[in-house]
């Protein structure tokens, strides 16, 4: 069986948690599972994120989160299992149908058309919500010329709301890496979603660089009624963001709560450190340092942060 909702918290904490974040489901994953050929990306999870949630998935190297935001994303069909968006089964949609259906993306490599403007970049975004059509906007109807007015005020609004309006008419492949992963974030935002997917949001960020995001991400939640789910290696920034965190590895959710429950559960370190380096930890912190310190290296990846949500590093799959 998958991981249920709530499952590696304390007893009841998990549901209770996830009741007070939104009053129904934005996204539920039930038993998923994907396979290629004979090798299982994924098996068994389950999991839901509320109306106004932020939520993220993490792992080691290879652990299937990926492969995770890429059927979220409808690039692939479940093997197994059902995913319902909004109480909405999404079998059968494609991408291009996601914002239709209220659902937003960003992605890990960047999908922008750098000779264009910026705002031309973000008004792609709104490209769901036009009506004009190729004759009215061609000819320069005033409903066209109503209409691109709006868009165009919708997309401004969205650079403004990420810190980018001064920069709205300069070509996108002129600025820098972490300016144009801020473009991109503010064309999710003009598709006005319900629920936007982030796929890395701080992947080869400087340090202030990634304190930006967050507190950039952290306002979009706080201020528009979204639910967001992000995947990121980043453990400090995970941790010191999402109210609930799934933790895949080898395909499986091994737990699923609260930050500080997730960092501190047995399977996570395991996971991430492999069982003789856990269980040398765990000695430690018992007072038993064996002989010789810790060994060399980690066959999984880095450390889970401490309290303090020090980034660790570590690498996407």
């Amino acid at each position: 069986m998958g991981l249920e909702p709530g499952a590696g918290l304390e007893q009841g904490a998990g549901l209770e948690q996830g009741a007070r974040v939104g009053e129904g489901p934005a996204l539920d994953v039930d038993g998923v599972g994907l396979q290629f050929g004979a090798l299982w990306a994924l098996s068994e999870v389950s999991f839901s994120v509320g109306l106004r949630e932020l939520f993220a998935v993490i792992g080691p190297n290879g652990a299937g989160k990926t492969s995770l935001f890429n059927l979220l994303s409808r690039v692939y069909e479940p093997t197994t299992g059902r995913i319902r968006c909004f109480g909405r089964d999404m079998a059968g949609l494609r991408p291009h149908h996601l914002a239709g259906v209220g659902v937003g993306r960003t992605f890990q490599n960047l999908g922008l058309f750098p000779h264009s403007p910026v705002v031309d970049n973000v008004l792609v975004g709104r490209a769901h919500l036009m009506k004009s059509g190729t004759v009215r906007a061609g000819l320069r109807l005033p409903s066209a010329r109503r209409e691109e007015r709006h868009h165009r005020d919708a997309a401004m609004e969205a650079l403004a709301a990420v810190g980018l309006a001064s920069v709205a008419h300069r070509p996108v492949g002129a600025l820098p890496y972490g300016i144009q992963k801020r473009v991109e974030l503010a064309r999710a935002l003009a598709m006005e979603p319900r629920l936007l997917l982030l796929d890395e949001p701080v992947a080869g960020m400087s340090r202030s660089e990634r304190s930006e995001i967050v507190d950039l991400v952290r306002s979009i939640h706080a201020t528009r009624p979204l639910a967001i789910v992000l995947v990121e290696h980043d453990m400090g920034v995970v941790m010191g963001l999402a109210q609930r965190v799934l933790v895949l590895d080898f395909g499986r959710p091994i737990a699923l709560g609260s930050p500080a429950v997730v960092q501190a559960d047995p399977e996570v370190v395991r996971a991430y450190l492999g069982q003789p380096l856990a269980a040398e930890l765990a000695g430690r912190a018992a007072g038993r340092t064996p002989a010789g310190g810790l060994a060399a290296g980690s066959p999984r990846g880095p450390v889970p942060a401490g309290p303090a949500g020090e980034p660790s590093g570590g690498g996407a799959d």
